[in-house]
């Protein structure tokens, strides 16, 4: 026995540890699996969506011109055939709707991942009482109003886009499909009710917009705020006064069908409205 000899050590001890090499992958994966990348594609994707949907409405104001049906129609049959010849006819409606997809996508995902964060970093409850000055309404209300949008938006894709729950749906007839939509009242006040929902997902969301890009400077609350409730309020009264002015007899029934309408559907010519449509009868 040697009393002044060092303790022996294991080779596994001896050996300095090795540090596993992280992966990499690409630059725009890393930036978003953190939180300040999250909240940038929700900025930016609400950007997307934002105008999407103010420009939706401006678009469907056309239901107050004089000869409404035939503006109405003639600018939808516009964006089916807008950038032709260089694209195929309706190529430019794919390709914005394949990049309001992938923003509706990325927006839920960041939405979903940052909330999941947020829980992992504070698994603790706030204690006690909770001070709602910062977190208004809207903000309490955010995940749920965005689900049940979400929801809305398959229907009134299913409603006025696929046809699938219009009855009187009529391909290339987008005044004939707006107007019989909203004269059934359930359908009407579920696209009121989703739309006041909207109003307040807007305001939060463009409220939130500038934080999100580091915009955030509280001198100009009082602008950001007067920004989001001016957005929000335009989008949903305009929304919403589609179906009210159809209840209220304040747009003329549909009258024909344009010859437009006929080719994109492939049918024959037809005499009225009642030939093609079952139970609708045709209006002077």
């Amino acid at each position: 026995m040697h009393s002044g000899s060092a303790p022996r050590t294991s080779a596994a001890a001896q050996a300095p540890a090795v540090r596993q090499r992280r992966k990499q992958q690409a630059w725009f994966l890393d930036f978003y699996g953190s939180a300040i990348g999250k909240k940038a594609v929700m900025a930016v994707t609400g950007i997307v969506l934002l105008g999407f949907v103010l420009v939706h409405m401006i678009g469907n104001l056309k239901l107050y011109y004089p000869d409404a049906e035939r503006h109405l129609n003639e600018y939808g049959e516009w964006l089916r055939a807008f950038g032709e010849p260089a694209l195929p006819h309706t190529g430019f409606l794919w390709i914005m709707r394949g990049a309001l997809i992938l923003s509706f996508v990325l927006h839920i995902h960041a939405a979903i991942s940052l909330t999941l964060m947020n829980r992992q970093a504070r698994p603790v409850k706030y204690q006690g009482g909770r001070s709602y000055a910062a977190a208004d309404y809207a903000a309490r209300t955010m995940r749920w109003s965005g689900i049940i949008v979400g929801f809305y938006v398959l229907f009134h894709l299913a409603d006025l886009t696929w046809g699938n729950a219009n009855p009187d749906f009529i391909r290339g007839e987008p005044y004939n499909n707006l107007y019989y939509s909203f004269e059934r009242v359930p359908v009407a006040i579920v696209y009121i009710v989703a739309n006041l929902l909207l109003g307040l997902h807007i305001y939060h969301g463009a409220w939130s917009l500038f934080q999100s890009l580091g915009l955030a400077n509280p001198r100009f609350n009082h602008w950001r705020r007067a920004f989001a409730v001016g957005l929000a309020a335009v989008i949903v009264v305009g929304n919403v006064s589609f179906p009210i002015a159809v209840l209220s007899g304040a747009v003329d029934e549909p009258e024909h069908i344009t010859d437009e309408a006929r080719q994109l559907d492939g049918l024959p010519g037809a005499a009225s409205l009642s030939e093609l449509v079952p139970g609708v009868a045709l209006h002077a």
